[in-house]
């Protein structure tokens, strides 16, 4: 059904796999930000806190997907949008997506912001998402370079076809991609 890419190793890995403690931005519900927190402590306690999300599109309108790699804390190996992360204190959402779509797919795109939506997700491991997210969608034909630690594989998929699979296979996808395509897929869609 659906042909994924190869991985390759991204050369270019900047500061994806650095070694240091990741920190978030805590929002309140307006994206006023009210503190920071290490990421790991904002998941466990479901503080709510900024992310982004990046809707890749190809020439022909199909949508780039991640498989995530099978060892990261949540959701591993579900597939998702092209990437999700969170801003670093003092980044601007726009240029925390185009850092991380380098470093997680070696792809240098130009991001378009569309809207933001709030959600919260428990996992099997106790931790919890809150997240105020900021979708962003870009278009490109260039060929990921999928980082191994971030992304297991990747694969572009029509509209039509990634709405079947989603019906068939719920359970494959993360929970914020669900809600992305369920409730705004019209905004996402050039």
């Amino acid at each position: 059904m659906i042909n994924p890419l190869s991985s390759a190793v991204f050369e270019d890995r900047e500061t994806a796999l650095s070694g240091f403690e990741e920190t978030v931005v805590l929002v309140d519900e307006q994206d006023r930000e009210i503190g920071r927190m290490p990421k790991m402590q904002a998941h466990q306690s479901g503080t709510l806190h900024r992310a982004l999300s990046v809707v890749v599109f190809d020439p022909q309108g199909r949508m780039l997907l991640q498989r995530r790699a099978l060892d990261k804390y949540h959701s591993p190996g579900l597939w998702t949008n092209a990437c999700c992360s969170h801003p670093r204190p003092g980044e601007a959402p726009d240029e925390a997506a185009r850092r991380r779509c380098r470093e997680e797919l070696g792809l240098h795109l130009e991001v378009r912001f569309v809207f933001s939506f709030l959600y919260r997700a428990v996992f099997d491991n106790g931790l919890i998402e809150h997240e105020l997210d900021h979708v962003f969608v870009a278009q490109s034909d260039a060929l990921p370079w999928p980082e191994p630690a971030e992304v297991a594989e990747v694969c572009w998929v029509g509209r039509d076809e990634l709405v079947d699979w989603m019906k068939s296979e719920p359970h494959a996808f993360t929970a914020w991609f669900r809600i992305l395509m369920v409730q705004h897929a019209d905004m996402l869609y050039p």
